[in-house]
């Protein structure tokens, strides 16, 4: 990961919450700032979200990893997602500080966050990580009207084997979809797998990096 260059705390309606600011090497001229938030069971440490801050910043995208509220204060279990909302709502001046076209993304509950409330931030566009389209094993608890409803351009990244949607079971629509062989809900890929962990993140991060030269 590349080095982070700042911690910066910020209070919101939910509590303080924290940024992990990665930018890059000297000389590099960044043009706009991915945020992205944690999932529902673990913070900034996912290795996707890893990933990208490491090899993004040196690409002009500065990455700001978000921690919610209740993760800084050291609470096990994330709050109802509307206090997810007020949380990244509170963070958005922040990260649009640098004056930089930002990008909302997260991973699960995270990319549900970037897609609810992007396109009423002014987010150029949205990432979605991960994104939990139904409880595992509940296909009927649809939350594609999210994904739908985001209103921006959006890029999902899905584990071929995650178990919260496979890219089979995402309905059609206008954004676009990179599949992870093999991968589950963390990316994460059986031994058995012909692609390894780290070409796995070399996809995802390809992908991404491809996406967003796009919407310069």
């Amino acid at each position: 990961m590349s080095d982070v260059t700042e911690y910066e705390t910020v209070s919101t309606d939910a509590g303080e919450a924290r940024v992990a600011w990665h930018e890059g090497p000297a000389g590099t001229k960044p043009w706009a700032v991915l945020a992205l938030g944690h999932g529902a069971g673990g913070g900034i440490e996912a290795r996707d979200l890893r990933a990208l801050a490491g090899a993004l910043p040196a690409r002009g995208v500065t990455v700001a990893l978000v921690e919610q509220p209740w993760r800084v204060a050291g609470k096990k279990v994330a709050p109802a997602p509307k206090t997810l909302d007020t949380g990244w709502r509170g963070l958005w001046p922040v990260l649009a500080k640098p004056g930089l076209p930002v990008i909302a993304g997260g991973r699960s509950a995270g990319a549900r966050v970037a897609c609810r409330t992007g396109q009423e931030l002014g987010a150029l566009a949205v990432l979605a990580l991960s994104f939990p389209l139904h409880p595992p094993g509940r296909p009927e608890k649809s939350r594609a009207d999210e994904l739908l409803g985001a209103g921006l351009p959006t890029l999902v990244v899905q584990g071929g084997n995650d178990p919260f949607g496979r890219p089979g079971e995402f309905p059609e629509g206008s954004y676009g979809l990179v599949e992870i062989p093999y991968g589950d809900h963390g990316f994460a890929l059986p031994k058995r797998a012909p692609l390894g962990q780290e070409a796995a993140m070399e996809l995802l991060v390809e992908g991404v990096a491809e996406w967003i030269s796009a919407l310069r």
